[in-house]
Order: C-alpha cells, then structure tokens, then sequence
C-alpha cells in the first residue's frame, strides 16, 4: 500500500513538472562544413538540446549524430560516417561533398545546397515534438575551402550551392 502511494505520488510530482516547465526548444547554433581537397567535407554541427531531448538523447531513443547521418545520405545520395556525437555537437565526414573539376590551371569546387526543412519534419515525427520549438536555422554556417576562403551565412535555413574556384600552386 504505501509503495504504490509513493508511485502514484511519484507519477503525478513527474506529471507537474512536465506541465509546468517551460517549453523547450532544440537550437542550432553553428554549421561548419570544411572541404578537403578530395571533396569530402567535415561537417561539425553545434546544437542545444533542450531538457527532453537530452532525456531523449541519453535513453538512447535518438542519435543526433545519425540523424544526421541519415539526411545528408538522403538528400545527396553520398557516403556519410559518424566521427562524433555529444550533447551539444555532431561531427560527420560525408565523402564526395563537393564536385571538384580542374582546367586551365584552376580547380573548381561546387557544394550543394543546404536546406534545413526537412529536419524540422523529422523531428516532428518524434513522441517529444510536441513539447519543443525547433530553430534549425544555425547562427553562424560556415563553408571552409581547402585555400582558407570562408563563406559565411547567418540565419540561413537554406544555404545556397557554392562555386569556388582555387588556384593550383606548382604546376
């Protein structure tokens, strides 16, 4: 008898807080994708989990890591590994990121374009969307090529694709 008095008790202490916290929300806050030479790129990706995703996250029923993993291999049809997966960060290498071609003594690398919406509609599919806002829009996205040329967007749901061209030194 007092067991379960301690469960429903416990049950319903559980049930309060969850109403009454405030709403959580899941935020991006900075992108860097970092060509390498090859086209492969190293995507870091910084991020605030809200108080039920990282009960989420640490009960194992979602990965931000292969989430990500999963979308970029949906939408660019490329080979993606996990590095690594944290409360605040997930790092992925996605091979053959950018196109690379070379001509008159000029190679020209090409990154598709971003766009962050239909992570918004994964998540939603989750049992904890309707407790969290979402903002997917990073911050800060920053594209890194491999001569050191940055290109920068903020507040960008999407990110448009990128032609840059890199001298070729030694020819």
């Amino acid at each position: 008898m007092m067991k379960n008095v301690y469960l429903y008790s416990g049950i319903l202490i559980l049930i309060l807080a969850i109403s009454v916290c405030p709403v959580q929300a899941f935020t991006a806050k900075s992108l860097d994708i970092v060509v390498q030479d090859n086209g492969d790129a190293l995507i870091t990706f910084d991020y605030d989990l809200s108080w039920y995703e990282n009960v989420a996250v640490f009960a194992q029923i979602t990965n931000p890591g292969n989430e990500l993993k999963r979308a970029l291999e949906a939408n660019f049809g490329k080979k993606v590994d996990v590095i690594t997966t944290t409360g605040k960060q997930s790092q992925v290498l996605v091979q053959g990121f950018a196109t690379r071609s070379v001509k008159d003594n000029l190679v020209t690398m090409v990154t598709p374009a971003l766009s962050f919406d239909s992570a918004e509609k994964i998540l939603k599919q989750y049992w904890f969307a309707p407790l969290i806002n979402v903002d997917f829009s990073p911050a800060v996205t920053r594209v890194i090529f491999p001569d050191g040329y940055i290109e920068t967007f903020n507040n960008q749901i999407a990110i448009p694709k990128i032609d840059h061209n890199l001298r070729i030194t030694g020819i």
